[in-house]
């Protein structure tokens, strides 16, 4: 057996317990030029095996650093390699724990082809299998693309690195100006990792994750709710806002496991399970309420790049695995500056695509302004959506009431902008308006929320929906 306790103990801390069992505790490196000695290598510096959590199966890695620094060579990758293929075929979730100074040089081309077979392996699972990765040490260079061809990121929060260059590599940057290979840049500012934590708290929340995914594509995750299906919760549309909040409240046991929470935080991404049953969410945030000595923090209600990259895979992922999707809509517009112009249509056109081209039961739930084709993109009926519901106070149309007056009657008095404004919303911005049109399916009170979301996707449940014959999209 490997003797490293780190690699191993890691994974004892992940599943549960006594459950690990090992695979290829015996395998060794087969190069033995620049003084490699096989004897030396115990596992080849990975260990792997499987193992379950919360009785769940799971297959594992975990890199050994104490040997050649965990580096990958042939029989390392040929190690990863099986256990993929064991859980392909058992249709069960790979987790990479991840602690390795790169590819293995002493072993040249071998190790650089093993890299490319480990890739395509993770490309193959990509769909069909939840892949997860935790960042416990160095992660650089071709290996930063192992966690990016996964699904689910973790990252210990001080004491690993994440990069393909080396911060002190790019031009005028160093380590202490700019630590771009830190959980703090790749989490905020690159959007790559979902959670950083301390490592004790890291294993739990990867267990927490996979408790509401399903083992595979054809996996249904359910469980017995022994929460109120009717509860109600009054004053709910004060978290209209901060919809991290609001998915909480409505939530069995307000129970939500959020996803990039430090990425793009006026988008909100997460899992929550109604009625038992796992639904992936999506939701416009304008705020971060205040929490004991947290102070809170406004967003605008627009669209972003970053927040529609970051929805996009979110909601691929979902109907990728049959994981219903429930959106909170709250957004007026864009994000109009020089930057976000080179890149917000694109984004946007992402994630109409996503939503568009999911076929999972969509349920969209408007709780503030759907303005614009802003709207259309958050999973309006327009673009596909099977049920929308709006709370009586939203407003569903164009624009701000004022400003489409202003400029249907520009060069009028303030009093005939101001009775035309008002005119305007009552006729055209009204969620009972929308509702008329068939744009909106039950205007309901906010309190309901939760009993009538559940009420749809139970609906929803047998949902089918043939897309196109097509190989994919090319958007």
């Amino acid at each position: 057996m490997s003797t490293n306790l780190a690699a191993s103990g890691r994974i004892k801390q992940l599943l549960d317990d006594n459950s690990f069992v090992e695979i290829g505790s015996l395998v060794t490196a087969r190069a033995t030029d620049f003084n490699m000695k096989p004897a030396e290598l115990p596992s080849d510096g990975c260990v792997t095996g499987y193992g379950t959590i919360n009785d769940n199966l799971v297959y594992v890695y975990s890199q050994d650093a104490s040997v050649l620094g965990g580096t990958i060579g042939e029989m390392h990758a040929r190690k990863i390699v099986n256990i993929y293929n064991l859980a392909l075929k058992m249709g069960a979730p790979v987790i990479g724990i991840i602690d390795c100074a790169g590819l293995r040089l002493q072993e040249a081309t071998d190790a650089l082809n093993a890299f490319g077979e480990v890739y395509a392996k993770q490309v193959a699972a990509s769909g069909v299998i939840p892949q997860i990765t935790a960042i416990v040490g160095k992660c650089g260079g071709g290996l930063a693309l192992f966690p990016t061809l996964t699904d689910f990121t973790f990252m210990l929060r001080d004491n690993a690195k994440l990069f393909v260059n080396s911060p002190n590599a790019l031009d005028g940057n160093t380590e202490q100006k700019n630590n771009t290979a830190s959980a703090a840049f790749q989490a905020v500012e690159a959007g790559l990792v979902d959670v950083v934590d301390e490592e004790e708290d890291l294993y739990q929340a990867i267990r927490s994750l996979v408790d509401f995914l399903p083992a595979n594509n054809y996996d249904v995750n359910d469980i017995e709710c022994t929460d109120d299906l009717n509860r109600t919760f009054d004053n709910l549309e004060g978290f209209a806002g901060d919809t991290a909040e609001l998915l909480k409240v409505i939530a069995d046991d307000n129970d939500f496991f959020e996803i990039k929470s430090s990425f793009a935080s006026e988008m909100v991404t997460g899992f929550i399970r109604l009625d038992g049953v796992t639904v992936g969410a999506v939701a416009n945030r304008s705020e971060i309420l205040p929490d004991g000595d947290m102070e809170g923090e406004k967003f605008g209600t627009v669209l972003t790049t970053a927040g529609c990259y970051k929805a996009e895979e979110f909601v691929k992922f979902c109907d990728a695995f049959d994981i219903p999707v429930l959106s909170l809509t709250n957004v007026t517009g864009y994000e109009a500056t020089v930057a976000s112009e080179k890149t917000i249509a694109r984004a946007a056109a992402k994630l109409t695509a996503a939503f568009a081209g999911a076929t999972v039961p969509k349920v969209n739930v408007i709780v503030g302004k759907a303005y614009g084709t802003a709207a259309n993109v958050m999973n309006s009926k327009a673009i596909g959506c099977d049920i929308t519901i709006a709370w009586p106070g939203s407003k569903i149309g164009t624009m701000d009431s004022k400003l489409a007056a202003k400029i249907m009657y520009e060069g009028q008095g303030s009093d005939v902008i101001d009775a035309k404004a008002k005119e305007y919303e009552e006729l055209t911005l009204a969620a009972a308006s929308a509702a008329r049109r068939g744009y909106v399916d039950q205007i309901i009170e906010p309190a309901d929320t939760r009993k009538y979301v559940i009420g749809a996707f139970e609906m929803l449940l047998s949902k089918e929906e043939i897309p196109y014959d097509k190989k994919h999209l090319t958007i």
